[in-house]
């Protein structure tokens, strides 16, 4: 097989330095490029950055710098982060690149040709952090997306006809369900769509960091359509369009999974594939970004715990298109659970009783049990990585890896060598399954952990790359009998997460104020970390004011689809106004009149726009949607809880 398949990151906007959350999308990107090139794909992976817009016009300012100066300086930070987490990118594609700008141009006068481009006056809100118009919106009224005031514009632009493709596009969802993924995304999408579409503003003319419109001055290219075309200029003349799957976040699905395949139809050209939007990662149950103020770099994991354990921990942590939690606790919870003590002591005692037993030299033999389960696992893991379910292609891995432990325990070699002194056949089939089932592993890996897998392959003393195994030929019995194996290393030595968390606490303090200084701001004093598993004093308890509360209203906050708005009676003269993040468990129906648990003395913090004064008692477990907590037996609103 020597089809392509190309895919896509999003095309990363340049006001913010990368952190985490970049890191997530390119990982993944990144492992499904490996997976597919194991199935015989010419896999390709484009990723960039998005240079234009007036967030880039003022960052440049505050720094010093001409916008084109300010980009450079970012979109190399960028590519830089990428390098140093070992990300296979083929083609890193900036708007700013005048062969972009070309192709921008062409697909605006494809879509004028065909009339679907016309001129005309707007004036409305926009939100110039998420580079948003927002419809039916006040001045001065908050972004749905971010919260923050939206700017009044008016200006004449040009139009896009988005109003036309609103039963193309919902033909489209229904005759092609993967198009858009998770179904909670497409979902989304549709309902949207079924609630009617306004034309699209593609131009601007009070901005003048963008893409000039060819004879049109001083019309510029408004982001989205700027944007969204890299994933065709970053490979025009390659023979890879269309993209067999964009991977982003579920908060841009609607730019990628309508705005896109209409610009697309409109111009005469070939729609993507797939669009597949993941959910976010959180920090204390809050996305991580620049405007919260709580986001994590990637780079100090990687200098303590290589991105080999980062990679891991989101893919196997996180379910995939779903949001998840992230802290430094977990992180290092899950690398010595699964990597020192699975993997890496699976690779360590394999190699070293080989070494000690056999003279490095490894012998021929088998077990059926294991020989069988196997290509069992392979097809398993084929499975779910093809679907994007890492976790459970990994956990699959993991049911391996546990079966040749056992298998090693049951069989205990080690009494086998004291016993049998020379040849021992029965000792040749132990060594040899736990090497042959280790060379499996470490194939199987390769996509989620590309730098750790190359040594352990390397230390089984396989003379052909990682990079060359194909799961058309990847059978069991591949271990050669009478191969040298390598030299023994631990490639997951376990960690104190004591001694790694403050390390990595201070080095994101360091890249941080490293960060903001490209980006012309002066970094804000960290808080000071809590320890993850600190215990608390009763004293401290106390202080929580946890009070009955009865819901007397709920309704979903706009934008946000894991929020809902209550109004709640804890018994004071007025009730309280708090955003949950419940929307995933709980319809708005299913909520109203129920009693809950409510922190009362939180200070007031503001999501989505909205005061929240309080908080929602919820348990959650991996994965999982909260459950409220509450009470079998009648108690009055108000009650404080002890």
């Amino acid at each position: 097989m020597n089809d392509k398949y190309y895919l896509t990151t999003p095309i990363y906007y340049v006001n913010a330095a990368p952190h985490i959350g970049h890191a997530y999308t390119t990982m993944v990107a990144d492992t499904v490029k490996r997976f597919k090139r194991m199935q015989g794909y010419n896999a390709v992976l484009t990723t960039g950055s998005d240079e234009h817009g007036v967030n880039v016009e003022r960052a440049a300012e505050r720094t010093g710098k001409s916008p084109r100066e300010f980009c450079d300086v970012i979109a190399a930070e960028f590519e830089n982060q990428w390098r140093l987490l070992d990300l296979g990118i083929d083609y890193f594609q900036r708007t700013t690149s005048p062969q972009h700008a070309r192709v921008v141009q062409d697909l605006f006068e494809r879509c004028r040709k065909n009339g679907y481009i016309y001129k005309a006056s707007y004036t409305g809100q926009y939100c110039i952090y998420d580079n948003l118009y927002v419809n039916d919106a006040k001045p001065g009224d908050p972004c749905p997306d971010c919260g923050r005031p939206t700017e009044t514009v008016t200006e004449e632009n040009f139009f896009f006809k988005l109003s036309e493709f609103q039963q193309k596009l919902l033909d489209l969802y229904e005759r092609e369900p993967l198009f858009i993924q998770p179904d909670t995304r497409r979902n989304e999408v549709i309902s949207f769509v079924k609630s009617g579409l306004t034309d699209l503003s593609i131009t601007r003319t009070n901005l003048k960091w963008g893409i000039p419109v060819v004879g049109e001055a001083p019309h510029v290219f408004y982001v989205w359509f700027d944007a969204l075309t890299t994933y065709m200029s970053a490979v025009e003349g390659k023979g890879l369009w269309p993209a067999d799957l964009h991977l982003i976040g579920k908060e841009i699905v609607r730019f990628h999974a309508i705005y896109w395949p209409a610009f697309l139809w409109a111009a005469d050209l070939d729609l993507p594939k797939r669009v597949f939007a993941h959910g976010w990662l959180l920090i204390e149950n809050d996305k991580i970004s620049k405007s919260r103020g709580n986001m994590v770099r990637a780079e100090p994991i990687r200098q303590v715990m290589g991105g080999d354990a980062m990679r891991y921990f989101l893919l196997r942590e996180v379910v995939f298109g779903q949001d998840g939690n992230f802290s430094y606790d977990a992180l290092v919870s899950r690398y010595n659970s699964d990597l020192a003590n699975g993997l890496g002591n699976l690779a360590s005692r394999t190699l070293s009783m080989i070494q000690q037993y056999r003279g490095g030299v490894i012998p021929w033999g088998g077990d059926p049990v294991i020989a069988n389960l196997a290509p069992r696992v392979i097809a398993v893991v084929q499975t779910k990585f093809d679907n994007l379910e890492f976790s459970q292609g990994l956990a699959a891995v993991w049911s391996l890896i546990s079966e040749i432990d056992k298998f090693i325990v049951e069989r205990a070699p080690w009494k086998l060598a004291r016993q049998q002194v020379g040849e021992s056949q029965e000792l040749d089939d132990v060594l040899y399954t736990a090497a042959e089932a280790l060379r499996i592993v470490t194939a199987l890996l390769h996509p989620i952990l590309p730098q750790s897998t190359r040594k352990i392959w390397a230390q089984l003393g396989m003379s052909e790359p990682i990079e060359s195994v194909r799961f058309s030929n990847f059978l069991w019995g591949g271990l050669p009998r009478g191969q040298k194996i390598g030299e023994i290393a631990a490639v997951f030595p376990r960690l104190e997460a004591k001694d790694v968390i403050p390390k990595m606490r201070e080095l994101e303090v360091q890249v941080t104020a490293q960060q903001a200084a490209l980006l012309g701001k002066k970094p804000e004093a960290p808080p000071e970390p809590v320890p993850e598993t600190a215990k608390i004093a009763i004293d401290d308890f106390a202080k929580v004011d946890l009070r009955v509360g009865l819901v007397l209203s709920a309704e979903p906050v706009k934008g946000a689809d894991k929020l809902l708005h209550l109004k709640v009676d804890i018994g004071e003269a007025e009730p309280r106004t708090i955003v949950a993040g419940i929307a995933e468990a709980y319809k708005p129906d299913q909520i109203v009149n129920r009693k809950v648990v409510i922190v009362a003395n939180l200070q007031p913090r503001k999501l989505r726009g909205l005061t929240s004064n309080g908080m929602i008692v919820a348990a959650s477990v991996e994965g999982g949607k909260p459950v409220l907590a509450g009470f079998h037996e009648d108690i009055p609103v108000g009650a404080r809880l002890k």
